[in-house]
């Protein structure tokens, strides 16, 4: 399946999440940058309140592009420990990489909340959205956050993933939601027409009018 762009990806996620629609304890959670945009139109279409999660992915020191585990707010990590094994990856080099993606998570979410508080998860059901999963870390991450802040169910909702994650999201969350799950996987842009890499200042401008 290919989507015109993630307007229209959130669009049709938020048809397969229709039974959330209007639901006092329910919330929206994207991931910046991309699926915030993605988000941003389920929750619209849903009418939910929506606000963010900032998972970031811990990456090879010499190849960033690899993940090797990612971190969020509240959450500490998870890793691929038969990597960092095979690889010989020292615990000095992961605290560095740990440690520079602590302090961008610290920037994005001053950046892109300002002054506005978190929505309180206590008790409630997060719906965490991005626009594609494909090795699954930092929508782990995103869901063992979730579940720290207090939410009582873990949605995961994304236009598209990986098939072999499926059973890792699926065994963390209480339900998974997606339109596509194709065997070959390189990338999440493969399954959108127009997706071009969204900046900060989109990001906060989609959550200063899902904010009001």
């Amino acid at each position: 399946m290919i989507f015109k762009d993630r307007k229209e990806a959130g669009e049709k996620l938020a048809e397969k999440l229709r039974n959330y629609a209007n639901k006092k304890d329910t919330v929206v959670l994207g991931l910046p940058r991309g699926g915030v945009v993605v988000a941003f139109e389920a929750a619209q279409k849903l009418n939910l309140p929506l606000d963010i999660l900032v998972p970031r992915k811990i990456g090879l020191p010499q190849d960033p592009e690899m993940a090797i585990g990612a971190i969020a707010e509240g959450f500490d990590g998870i890793f691929n420990n038969e990597i960092i094994k095979e690889l010989n990856i020292s615990k000095e080099e992961i605290k560095n990489e740990v440690k520079k993606e602590k302090e961008e998570m610290a920037r994005r979410l001053k950046l892109y909340r300002g002054e506005k508080p978190p929505l309180d998860l206590k008790g409630k059901t997060a719906i965490i959205v991005d626009d594609g999963i494909a090795t699954g870390y930092t929508m782990l991450a995103s869901i063992f956050s979730a579940k720290a802040k207090g939410a009582k169910k873990v949605i995961v909702a994304a236009p598209v993933i990986a098939l072999d994650t499926i059973g890792k999201i699926k065994k963390e969350s209480d339900e998974l939601v997606y339109l596509d799950a194709p065997e070959i996987f390189w990338s999440v842009g493969m399954f959108y027409e127009d997706f071009p890499q969204i900046e900060d200042n989109e990001v906060m401008r989609l959550l200063k009018i899902a904010y009001k």
